[in-house]
Order: structure tokens, then C-alpha cells, then sequence
């Protein structure tokens, strides 16, 4: 696999002129930026959603862990089950409901920006945000893809087995198996339509 060298500015201005500068193959576009935290996956979001609106796009920004279902639910296990984190901590189907399918064919335009505070686990009481034909959603978070969400542009930043244990938090290290997993059974370095190769956090290379 070739992969180029390029810069978080410059791969960010990139993928926003791809997005700009092509029709997306419904109403809106649908993008998802895959990783783990650790890999930078909310600041790529959020610089690509800085770039669109200059380029003629609107966007939607959306972050799927304010799409995780309640506590009650995805600890029913424990606090530190990597298998309820890699299969029951997001809630697909009130991103499907929410977000993804009103922006797919046939939608209303109409989406919710975010459901629940992952922090305080309470409703945020967000309302429902129009966008129109032609923008782009803009989605982050962990362990999006295999699950059938339908996307119509996928970016994985993968980070290195080593590299992912370097740069994870102690505490959040037990999520580790959950990712060993991921790249297993998933295989988003083979199945994202754009991989972004992350371990050098100061020198991504992508693949164009």
C-alpha cells in the first residue's frame, strides 16, 4: 500500500476540497472520521468541518460518543468491559434514526446534532438542525465501521499496536482489547475508503 507523507493542516484542507468538489451520491454527504481517541480523530473532524463552509459547503458536526446509550446499559457489564465498549457502547441505531438516514436518500435534511452528554449521561435536549441539500455531516468516534452504518465517505486514522498503547491514556488502557479486536475483525485499514496512518503524531501519511 502507498502512502504519502502530508500534514494534518494539509490532509484536512484535502479531504474538504474532495468533499467540495464533488456531488455526494445522495442529498448530503455522510463522513466519518474512525480511530481511536488517541489518534486524533475529533481534531481531524473538526478541522475538515472548519474547512467546508469557505469551500461553499454546509456542515453538520456530530460526535459518537454523545450518541452512546445510557450508563445503565452500556456498564451493565463493568466499567472496563472491552467487549461491551467495542459492541454496546454506541448507540447505531439512534445515530441511524438521528442522524444518518434523514441525511440519506429519501431523508428530511432534518438531524440531531448529539443525543446525550457522555459525561453526566444526561439528554442534552439538543434540537433538530436543518441541513441543506448538499452539506455535509461531519461524524468522529471510535469503532464505526463494520456495523453497517451507512456512510458515504470513510476515513480510518490507525495507529500501530505499540503506538495506540503508547498514546492511550493509563485509564484508558483497558479498551486496548476492544481495538486488537476492531482491526481484526473489522479490518477498517483495508475497508476505509481513505487510511490516514497515524503513529507519528507529528508525520501522518495517508493514502490519497
Amino acid at each position: 500500500m502507498q502512502l504519502t507523507p502530508i500534514s494534518w493542516a494539509r490532509l484536512a484542507e484535502a479531504l474538504a476540497e474532495r468533499l467540495a468538489a464533488t456531488d455526494p451520491p445522495g442529498p448530503w454527504w455522510r463522513v466519518a472520521v474512525d480511530g481511536a481517541p488517541a489518534a486524533g480523530t475529533a481534531a481531524l473532524a473538526d478541522a475538515v468541518a472548519a474547512a467546508l463552509p469557505a469551500l461553499g459547503r454546509r456542515v453538520l458536526r456530530v460526535r459518537a460518543p454523545e450518541f452512546w446509550r445510557p450508563a445503565s446499559l452500556r456498564l451493565e457489564y463493568g466499567h472496563e468491559d472491552a467487549d461491551a465498549y467495542y459492541q454496546l457502547w454506541l448507540d447505531t441505531g439512534a445515530l441511524r434514526r438521528e442522524v444518518l438516514d434523514p441525511l440519506g436518500p429519501g431523508g428530511t435534511g432534518q438531524a440531531l446534532p448529539s443525543l446525550r452528554d457522555p459525561v453526566t449521561d444526561r439528554s442534552v435536549r439538543a434540537g433538530y438542525v436543518t441541513l441543506p441539500p448538499g452539506g455535509v455531516m461531519v461524524l468522529d468516534g471510535p469503532l464505526l465501521l463494520g456495523q453497517g452504518l451507512p456512510l458515504d465517505l470513510t476515513v480510518h486514522l490507525s495507529l500501530s499496536p505499540a503506538a495506540l498503547e503508547r498514546r492511550t491514556e493509563p485509564g484508558e488502557r483497558w479498551t486496548l482489547p476492544a481495538y486488537e479486536r476492531y482491526a481484526r475483525e473489522a479490518l477498517p485499514e483495508e475497508t476505509a475508503d481513505v487510511l490516514v496512518r497515524a503513529d507519528d503524531p507529528r508525520h501522518p501519511a495517508w493514502t490519497g
